[in-house]
């Protein structure tokens, strides 16, 4: 399996680079910094369990149901993450105004706030980042039909279902994310339309995401962000107008630790940016959208056609705000991207929806290969580990800030079992 761990959470200075494992041969293809040659002797190059484990995931469950209860690790999302204790008070002792009429003075501080950060004129506090990306989408492309350009692993692109075209009337424009999350500009100019054809639609948007999710949390290069800023000033669309540059960055915080730049920097060249309050930041609900006065203006008429309107927000905004005091960046990431964890599948007999769902259940066989939490509380407990896989090729382990340092052992020492029973699985085969 190729292994890909980028992992970061407050008060853990862990460092995971990309390896491949071939789960058939055990084979191991990296030059290996010394903590990770540790990490993979760990789970890699133990002998494989010498009975095949059951390949019928039904028997797993019928041994899972008879279980009692286990310690559950939930590592699908880091909108999991929940608010910290100082956040929770400042929610109960929020003043309340009416956001509609601009009179919430907590969601006036973290509008402010948010402008600041990232030196624009101004923001807006929004439910969601899918919200904030269509606002973005409508205000850019007034005109129903035009056109935005955007990766094809994009958030935007997959998981927003479909909102640009069936809410703004914009159609989007694919192009093939690359490994890093960025595409090729030199395609992105050839897919911007020619301003005075009448028979094709304006190209209006080019949209990026920031950390990439689909491409494991990578944060896109300065040069690259600098150079498709440049190409979009150059050229014009049918009403005369550079074309428009969005970011989506809900986890646009993890790409700054990265970098070792502000927000500012990374986003200077763009239009507009959204991110996620809810994700890095703790907070409950909500994402921020900022830009200029203009851009705003219209995006808070929009946002009342869409049903994003507040009246008593602030006790949403109040918790962003304290995070904003002092975000929870402290860790080191040298040489990791993001929170993100991708496990690949290699071998085409492996599925990701069957590898997760055998990280999600404990069998009698693994309490007795000790397998095991051991907590003075609870007892001795199994450990199941709940990831993402959808319908993709890996799954997708995000890390938070209370996904304790014992549980990133749990994480894997669950995963190191799981992986030598598929081995003992292909051995057999």
């Amino acid at each position: 399996m190729r292994f890909c761990l980028r992992y970061t959470r407050s008060n853990i200075s862990s460092c995971f680079t990309i390896f491949n494992y071939c789960a058939h041969n055990n084979r191991l293809h990296l030059p290996l910094t010394r903590s990770l040659s540790q990490f993979c002797q760990q789970i890699f190059f133990r002998p494989a369990l010498s009975q095949p484990a059951y390949l019928d995931s039904s028997h797993y469950y019928s041994v899972f149901n008879a279980l009692p209860s286990h310690y559950v690790i939930d590592v699908r999302s880091d909108t999991l993450s929940l608010p910290t204790s100082e956040m929770r008070q400042a929610m109960f002792a929020a003043t309340l105004g009416d956001d509609i009429y601009r009179e919430d003075p907590n969601v006036l501080k973290l509008e402010q706030k948010a402008a600041e950060l990232f030196e624009k004129d101004a923001g807006l506090f929004v439910p969601s980042g899918t919200m904030s990306n269509l606002l973005a989408i409508m205000a850019h492309c007034p005109q129903r039909g035009a056109e935005a350009i955007v990766g094809d692993l994009s958030h935007t692109f997959l998981y927003e279902q479909g909102s640009a075209a069936q809410i703004a009337g914009v159609q989007l424009a694919t192009i093939q994310n690359k490994t890093d999350g960025t595409f090729c500009l030199e395609e992105m100019q050839r897919k911007i339309r020619p301003y005075d054809d009448s028979l094709q639609p304006v190209t209006s948007l080019v949209m990026v995401e920031n950390t990439h999710n689909m491409c494991g949390g990578k944060a896109l290069p300065l040069q690259w962000l600098d150079e498709l800023a440049a190409i979009c000033k150059t050229k014009e669309n049918t009403n005369g107008k550079n074309i428009a540059l969005h970011m989506d960055g809900a986890r646009v915080f993890n790409a700054a630790e990265h970098l070792n730049e502000s927000v500012a920097r990374i986003t200077r060249e763009f239009d507009s940016v959204s991110y996620s309050v809810s994700k890095a930041l703790l907070a409950p609900v909500g994402s921020m959208l900022v830009g200029s006065e203009t851009f705003i203006a219209e995006a808070r008429r929009l946002r009342l056609a869409l049903g994003g309107s507040m009246h008593q927000c602030g006790i949403l905004a109040a918790a962003a705000i304290d995070n904003l005091r002092s975000p929870n960046f402290s860790v080191d990431l040298h040489n990791v991207h993001s929170n993100i964890l991708l496990i690949h599948m290699a071998n085409p007999q492996i599925t990701a929806s069957n590898f997760a769902k055998r990280l999600s259940l404990v069998t009698e066989r693994e309490l007795n290969d000790n397998i095991i939490v051991d907590e003075k509380e609870k007892g001795k407990q199994g450990i199941q580990l709940k990831v993402s896989s959808r319908n993709w090729p890996f799954v997708r382990i995000v890390l938070y800030n209370q996904i304790a340092d014992k549980e990133v052992d749990y994480i894997i020492k669950k995963i190191e079992y799981v992986i030598r029973e598929y081995d003992g699985i292909c051995e057999s085969l």
